[in-house]
C-alpha cells in the first residue's frame, strides 16, 4: 500500500521518494512485522493460556520437556497475522509472486491451526488426520503448478528451473511432471519445517535465517543487471519477494523473544506449516527449487532423519521379526538431547549449521 501511495507525495518532500526503493521497503517491513508481534505477544500468550490451548508433550521424549506440557501453542498466529500486515503494508500489492506468497501462507496457516485447534482445543490426539493435512498440502501445490504452467507468469520456459552451481543448465520438466514436482516441493517443505519445530526456537530461528537468503536471492534474481552478472534467471518482479521475505523474517525474529529457550509460546502447526509452505512456494517463484535443498539443509536433514529411522524399523521389524532404531529419537535434533546435549546448546548449533547452508547457497553465486 506504501508503494502506491506514498511516492505521490514526493513534491511535498523528497523523503517520500524512499518509498520507491525495495532495499527501503524490505528493511521497513523487518521492522513492523517485528514490533507487531513484540506489541501484540504478551496478550496474544495470556489469551492462549486463558483457552488452555497448551503443548500436549511425547511421552517417550526427552524427560526435560515434561514441564513444557501446557504451555500455550498455536503461537504461530503471531507471525503469520503479523507477516501478512506488513506485506500489505510494505509490498506492492499488483504483483503476482507477492500475492501467490502471501496466500501460500493463508493456506498453510489455516490447515496448521486446524491441526492444532482439533489437538488442543478440541482434544483429539490426532488432530487433523495425516491425510487430510496432506491432501490441502498437495492441493495447493498442484494447482499451483497447473497455474504455473498454464498461465505462465515468467518470462522463461514455466517448467524450467536454475541448477545451483551451473550458469548454463536448467531443469527442464515435462508439464506434468513438473505440477507434480511443485506440489511435492510444497508439501516436503512445509512438513519439514513442523518435523524441526520440537525444541524452544529452533524452527523458529532456522526459518529467519532461510527467510533472510531468499530475501536476498529475490533481490538479485529481479534486477536485470545483478542477475545477469551473476549468470541467474532473470526475473521481472521478483524482487518484490524481498519484502514478502523481509516481513516474514521480522515475524518470526520477533516471534523467537517468546519462543526462546524456556519458550513462553510455542508456535504450532499454524506457524511450522506456514512458513515451510511460505519458503518453498518462494522457490518455486524463483526458480529455486533445488537452490531449497541448500538453504534448508537443516530442514532436510531433520525429514530425512525421520524417514530413515522409520524405514529402518519397519525392514528391522520384517526381517528380524523386532523393530529397531537407527536414531535414539527422530527428528535427529531430539537424539542429540538422548546424547546428552542441552536443548540451548542443540538450537544453537543447528542454528549454525543453518548458516552455514545459507552460506554454501550465497556461494552457488560465484561457484557456476
Amino acid at each position: 500500500m506504501f508503494e502506491w501511495l506514498l511516492p505521490r507525495f514526493t513534491d511535498v518532500h523528497i523523503l517520500f521518494n524512499l518509498f520507491n526503493f525495495l532495499t527501503f521497503r524490505s528493511a521497513g517491513a523487518v521492522v513492523t512485522s517485528l514490533f507487531i508481534v513484540l506489541f501484540a505477544g504478551p496478550a496474544t500468550i495470556r489469551w492462549l493460556a486463558r483457552m488452555k490451548v497448551g503443548q500436549v508433550v511425547r511421552d517417550e521424549g526427552p524427560e526435560t520437556h515434561l514441564k513444557k506440557t501446557g504451555t500455550p501453542t498455536m503461537g504461530g498466529v503471531l507471525i503469520v497475522g503479523s507477516a501478512a500486515i506488513s506485506t500489505l503494508l510494505w509490498a506492492e500489492l499488483a504483483n503476482w509472486y507477492v500475492a501467490i506468497c502471501l496466500l501460500s501462507l493463508l493456506w498453510m496457516g489455516a490447515i496448521g491451526f486446524m491441526d492444532d485447534y482439533l489437538k488442543v482445543v478440541q482434544k483429539r490426539s490426532r488432530g487433523l488426520v495425516a491425510r487430510y493435512k496432506m491432501i490441502g498440502q498437495l492441493t495447493f501445490g498442484l494447482v499451483l503448478g497447473v497455474v504455473i504452467v498454464i498461465s505462465p507468469i515468467h518470462p522463461v520456459p514455466a517448467t524450467w528451473t536454475q541448477v545451483p552451481f551451473f550458469e548454463a543448465w536448467v531443469a527442464a520438466f515435462w508439464p506434468p511432471a513438473y505440477v507434480v514436482f511443485v506440489a511435492l516441493v510444497v508439501s516436503g517443505s512445509s512438513n519439514a519445517v513442523n518435523l524441526t519445530d520440537g525444541l524452544d526456537g529452533l524452527a523458529t530461528g532456522l526459518a529467519a535465517i532461510a527467510l533472510v537468503t531468499f530475501g536476498v536471492f529475490a533481490y538479485l534474481i529481479g534486477r536485470v543487471d545483478t542477475s545477469a552478472y551473476l549468470g541467474l534467471l532473470y526475473l521481472p518482479g521478483t524482487g518484490e519477494l524481498a519484502v514478502f521475505a523481509a516481513a516474514l523474517a521480522g515475524g518470526a525474529i520477533g516471534f523467537l523473544w517468546y519462543n526462546a529457550h524456556p519458550a513462553e509460546v510455542f508456535m504450532g502447526d499454524t506457524g511450522s506449516l506456514a512458513l515451510g509452505g511460505a519458503l518453498a512456494v518462494m522457490a518455486i517463484l524463483l526458480k529455486a527449487e533445488f537452490l531449497l535443498l541448500i538453504v534448508g539443509g537443516v530442514f532436510v536433514l531433520e525429514a530425512v532423519s525421520v524417514m530413515l529411522q522409520v524405514s529402518w524399523f519397519r525392514y528391522t521389524r520384517r526381517r528380524l521379526g523386532e523393530g529397531r532404531r537407527l536414531f535414539r529419537m527422530a527428528p535427529i535434533h531430539h537424539h542429540f538431547e538422548k546424547l546428552g546435549w542441552a536443548e540451548s546448546k542443540v538450537v544453537v548449533r543447528f542454528w549454525i549449521l543453518g548458516i552455514l547452508f545459507a552460506l554454501m547457497a550465497f556461494s552457488t553465486l560465484k561457484i557456476r
